[in-house]
Formats: C-alpha cells, structure tokens, sequence
C-alpha cells in the first residue's frame, strides 16, 4: 500500500533553509513508502521567501498545502528549526486526527518546543530525537508499523 505523506520543514523561519539536505534526504527515502506532496521543501533551490517570493502567493499556498494536509495519511515534520509554520501544520494535522511523526536532531543547538514534545501520546504524535546516520532507519521502522496497521 503507498501513502500519501505531507513533508513539512522549515522555509522562513529558523534558518531552515540551511537544512534543506536533510530535508531532501529525507524526502527521497519517504519516496519508497508513498507520494510525497510537499518533495519541493527539499528543492536547493527554494528560498526563504517561498516558492516564488510574491506575497500575494501566502494564501494560494496555505490553501494549497491544507488541502495535502487533508489527502495525507500521515506527516512528516523535521522540527529541529523553529518553524511557526510547521508548528501550525502539526496542530492542524493534529485536529484532523493524522498520525504525525516529528523528527528532532539531536545535535541541534536548539530545543523542541514542549507543545509538541508534550503533545506526543504514542499513537497520533510521535517524536523521534535522531542524528543524521540514523535518519533512514528511523523512518524505516515508523512506516513498517504504519503499513502493517
């Protein structure tokens, strides 16, 4: 059975764009488990201002990626940069009642919001502190259990 997955990153915020390879490493290895709607967050290309940078594009791509959020079956969110972004699409996600796995590095010189550290109860929301050669195995072993569910 593939998936539909909805990647989530940080873009504007945080410096997330200075994780844009862990970001594509992880969106090529959730390729083998289903469609990933959101692979440009991994794009070297995409910058902090977005797709194309227009303002007048915010509500066009709110309205776009709540409507992948809605087709998901489960959302992925690397979270080691303070994103008020992902951290909106994890309590919308959360409200639909999607599973939700969140991704911290460990290495990182942040720490994990404890409204989404606390919010894990096991089931919906997971979060999972990785560091980079692990990434894979990680993921490999929340999808085995999702496919098997």
């Amino acid at each position: 059975m593939k998936l539909a997955i909805y990647f989530c990153g940080s873009i504007r915020g945080g410096g997330g764009r200075q994780d844009v390879q862990i970001y594509s490493r992880i969106i090529d290895y959730l390729k083998k488990f289903g469609t990933v709607f959101t692979e440009h967050i991994g794009c070297p290309d995409l910058t902090v201002n977005g797709e194309d940078g227009a303002k007048g594009e915010d509500k066009y791509i709110h309205d776009r990626d709540l409507k992948w959020l809605e087709e998901a079956d489960v959302i992925v969110a690397e979270v080691t940069q303070p994103s008020l972004g992902v951290g909106y699409e994890i309590g919308r996600a959360m409200h639909m009642n999607k599973k939700v796995l969140c991704l911290f590095r460990t290495s990182s010189k942040h720490f994990l919001s404890a409204m989404i550290r606390g919010a894990e109860n096991g089931t919906n929301l997971q979060v999972k502190d990785y560091s980079e050669e692990e990434v894979e195995i990680i993921l490999q072993q929340y999808f085995e259990k999702q496919l098997q569910a």
